[in-house]
């Protein structure tokens, strides 16, 4: 038991692509795909632990018909050159796998009381004829020496397709800069389940050390978080300065009852202390479409660090 919680077992329950903020005047904010899809919440708290407990608002709701009308999946919160940003995921109703990432601007510096404004699809850099064109989703954004840097996943080719992801540059908050980078493509068995699958990008620096954690596989038990390093000197919109880890770091535990741990953020506690927010399943089983069933449940894991400088990502 630490701090009021125990790591690795359902914190909040039924909140799926969990993603927790650390401002810089301390304060917590939560949000996560919720089970009806319909819209975009937040929690906020001075501490870590009250999260759990505290008052959820919704600040956005889906619309009745068009885009952004269905699959409300993924949200993230950044605050990027003074303002909150919200990147997420959405489908339309009338063709609900035509998924596409979107921002919300927020127009004050209360993002649970302020209004939030509508910027639309995320905008590819002027010659780039690919990113955004298919299924794309789980953007996060990550600032290291001076630029910003989006990394989103996309599913390209025919019939069930491949998830791959890639980086760009931003020129702005809802703009890319630079023409997109194939930074991983499921290359190894463990990305290659029912469906073929990288997604769910996170970043964490440590030293000059940058670890980008991703989902793969498919929804199911064989969920599981992989992950790419590079440093904060490399060109990172050069796919030979990322390196993948050959096995998954973070995999089904069933002794532990954890399925599919995958698509995970990362935070601080108040002491400091570097912790993955992750979301996981307690049965092995699932009933019905994994998509659509709720019990994906956000939990932490406190991340150890090796005498060389890379993560230690343990259930213990």
């Amino acid at each position: 038991m630490d701090k009021g919680f125990k790591y690795n077992e359902p914190w909040i329950l039924q909140r799926a692509d969990p993603f927790i903020v650390r401002h810089d005047d301390g304060i917590y904010y939560f949000t996560a795909s919720v089970p009806a899809y319909d819209g975009i919440c937040l929690r906020k708290s001075t501490t870590l632990e009250g999260l759990k407990d505290a008052k959820e608002v919704e600040i956005w709701h889906k619309h009745n018909e068009g885009p952004m009308s269905i699959h409300i999946w993924a949200p993230e919160m950044h605050y990027i050159e003074g303002k909150w940003y919200i990147y997420f995921a959405g489908g339309d109703k009338d063709d609900i796998w035509n998924i596409r990432p979107y921002v919300l601007e927020c127009q004050g510096d209360d993002p649970i009381n302020d209004s939030w404004k509508e910027l639309g699809k995320m905008q590819s850099a002027d010659e780039d004829e690919f990113s955004f064109k298919a299924f794309s989703l789980d953007a996060t954004v990550f600032k290291n020496n001076g630029k910003w840097y989006y990394v989103w996943a996309e599913k390209v080719g025919v019939g069930k397709q491949i998830s791959n992801l890639y980086i760009a540059e931003m020129e702005k908050p809802n703009k890319l800069k630079t023409v997109q980078v194939l930074l991983s493509t499921p290359d190894y068995d463990w990305e290659r389940g029912d469906f073929w699958v990288d997604e769910g990008p996170a970043v964490i620096k440590k030293g000059n050390n940058i670890f980008l954690t991703f989902s793969a596989s498919d929804t199911g038990p064989s969920y599981c978080i992989g992950m790419l390093k590079t440093t904060v000197d490399a060109d990172l919109l050069d796919p030979q300065s990322w390196v993948k880890s050959r096995y998954p770091v973070v995999e089904t535990d069933e002794k532990r009852n954890i399925y599919g741990p995958g698509h995970n953020s990362f935070t601080v506690d108040e002491d400091g202390n570097d912790i993955m927010v992750y979301h996981a399943r307690t049965e092995s089983k699932i009933v019905g479409d994994p998509l659509y069933n709720p019990n994906r449940h956000t939990q932490l894991m406190k991340i150890n660090w090796s005498k060389d400088g890379m993560p230690i990502f343990s259930f213990i």
